[in-house]
């Protein structure tokens, strides 16, 4: 894996879619520990293929677009709530969109740039910032703020009254999310270097599911204490990068089986219920999956699209004629896998082969996270601040 100078940055411690259905992202402290982006050096970038004209097997119209008004870092999750999306953009604001129709609901600023996209229920809104702190707003007013350990890349998990935070020195922290009171911290110790980018913090029943290095860990939500693990890769190679094997989000999870990439090592499927991992198949990708319950979708690092069957792992299918568009984690919509990419390009393929579906197009800026659906709406954010609403016809 390569990397250029300024992708290294070092961290002190102390450490709805029923229609869809019908149509189908090293310097520092001594003792710290270091993060690593998954985007790679662009200076020697290889061409992709030319897509050729857009079969529109799916017809698919925009059917809004908005402004945010400033430009949205590389891998900032959109949280959805409903029918509403919250957005967290590089100037510090957060803006809240109507999934319907685009219109905007409210908008408010931290005053500083966030490491991570939004966290949130209903009442409040969670949001990590640059100087490492967890702060909580609700209908736009601040309702408290609490330094962390580390920086965190993580959209914090906000469930059951709390606020669940994975930060990059490998803690996990459970706030009160009425007044920000600490209720515990827990700390794994692992490989020196962690991602820059989202990791893995989801609640599966009443267990919290975190990636901690190449494990899935369960861990008890009122106590912190870890309940099991599920190894889906270790640490190989002869230096730390080559060590790295974070797990990454997006994760597609069927009830119990929760699936998900260990960075550029493997993808696999573990049985929350009873601790058990149920495959890993080897897969050198960067960037999360999602699935239904048959498959479980991903890409490579170099663009090459795979699916594997849900239950063994067995390979279904694998194309390549995305090769080093630099594609978004996915989406499973419908009959459809959707994967934005690096040129602004939307593209819907067939789960069930890989076949092109469809293209929709967004801004040369290139797409900015991985696609969300939202009130029969594919939602796509571009990295020039722009929203694109889509739906079929």
């Amino acid at each position: 894996m390569k990397t250029s100078a300024d992708q290294l940055m070092a961290i002190s411690r102390p450490r709805g879619v029923a229609r869809w259905m019908a149509l189908g992202l090293l310097a520092g402290a001594l003792g710290g520990c270091s993060t690593v982006s998954s985007w790679f050096s662009s200076d020697t970038k290889p061409k992709p293929q030319e897509l050729g004209a857009n079969p529109g097997l799916l017809a698919v119209h925009q059917a809004w677009t908005a402004k945010l008004g400033a430009e949205v870092p590389l891998a900032t999750d959109i949280h959805v709530q409903g029918d509403t999306l919250l957005i967290a953009a590089k100037d510090g604001s957060v803006t809240a969109l109507d999934a319907r129709n685009g219109s905007q609901l409210s908008r408010f600023t931290v005053g500083e740039p966030l490491t991570a996209g939004v966290g949130g229920d209903a009442e409040r809104q969670a949001v990590l910032t640059r100087s490492n702190q967890v702060i909580v707003y609700s209908q736009g007013k601040q309702l408290w703020k609490q330094p962390l350990p580390a920086a965190a890349y993580t959209p914090p998990l906000v469930a059951g009254g709390r606020v669940f935070v994975l930060a990059a020195d490998r803690s996990l922290a459970a706030f009160d999310a009425a007044n920000g009171r600490k209720l515990w911290t827990a700390q794994r110790p692992g490989e020196p270097l962690v991602l820059r980018q989202p990791g893995v913090l989801i609640a599966v029943g009443n267990t919290l599911v975190a990636g901690l290095s190449g494990r899935m860990v369960g861990i008890d939500p009122d106590t912190g204490a870890v309940r099991w693990e599920a190894p889906l890769a270790s640490p190989r190679g002869t230096n730390d990068v080559e060590r790295l094997v974070d797990l990454v989000g997006r994760v597609s999870r069927v009830g119990d089986s929760v699936c998900a990439r260990a960075f550029q090592a493997a993808v696999g499927c573990v049985d929350t219920q009873n601790a058990s991992v149920r495959w890993t198949q080897p897969s050198k990708g960067a960037d999360g999956i999602d699935g239904d319950g048959d498959s479980v979708f991903g890409a490579e690092s170099n663009g090459t699209v795979q699916a594997w069957r849900r239950g063994d792992g067995s390979r279904v299918w694998s194309i390549d004629q995305l090769q080093h568009r630099r594609l978004t984690a996915p989406l499973m919509l419908g009959r459809s896998v959707v994967f934005g990419d690096d040129y602004g390009v939307v593209h819907l393929l067939s789960k069930t082969d890989g076949q092109a579906l469809a293209r929709l197009k967004t801004d040369d800026s290139g797409v900015a996270s991985p696609p969300v659906s939202a009130a029969n709406t594919l939602v796509v954010v571009s990295r020039s601040g722009t929203v694109y609403g889509f739906r079929p016809d």
